[in-house]
């Protein structure tokens, strides 16, 4: 299992580790309008899926706008920003950011994709930062859990990746 810190103190990560290679699992989250998103929804697209703690801290902030301002150069990539924050304040935080290019969605309801994917952090009933690509078959292409949940991701390599799923 990936080994990261939140604020420097080691947290549990239940569910199993995600690696390059596996089929990506499915999951069920919450558009900002209540609906129900799976991966399913995007299948055939390539999907990079940005994981965030919480879009109201400054880290979550610049990793959406970064990948909010990558989407113009990401021809056939729809990208994703995963967080437990509810969906009411996911809309209005992406009003006043202007965000457009990423849709926004909200595991707050039961973890599903916290689970799936190993990033949800039992002490803090948060996501650890992560980043995935998911190709347009299903498979994971990238896969990059931030070791300290406070720090950036590797933008570059993330947004390299998801120029070559196919």
């Amino acid at each position: 299992m990936a080994s990261v810190t939140f604020k420097g103190n080691p947290v549990t990560l239940p569910g199993n580790e995600v690696k390059v290679g596996d089929q990506a699992p499915d999951f069920k989250v919450l558009a900002n309008d209540l609906s129900e998103v799976t991966l399913q929804d995007s299948k055939g697209q390539v999907r990079l899926i940005s994981v965030v703690p919480s879009l109201d801290t400054g880290v979550c902030d610049a990793q959406t706008r970064r990948f909010n301002e990558e989407a113009s150069n990401l021809d056939n990539v729809k990208i994703l920003t995963i967080s437990v924050d509810l969906p009411f304040a996911q809309k209005r935080w992406c009003g006043a950011a202007g965000i457009e290019n990423v849709q926004t969605l909200s595991d707050h309801r039961d973890l599903s994709f916290g689970e799936a994917y190993g990033v949800a952090i039992k002490e803090l009933r948060l996501l650890a930062r992560a980043v995935f690509v998911v190709d347009s078959n299903d498979k994971v292409t990238y896969v990059e859990y931030v070791s300290e949940a406070t720090d950036h991701p590797n933008y570059e390599a993330a947004v390299e990746a998801a120029k070559q799923a196919k």
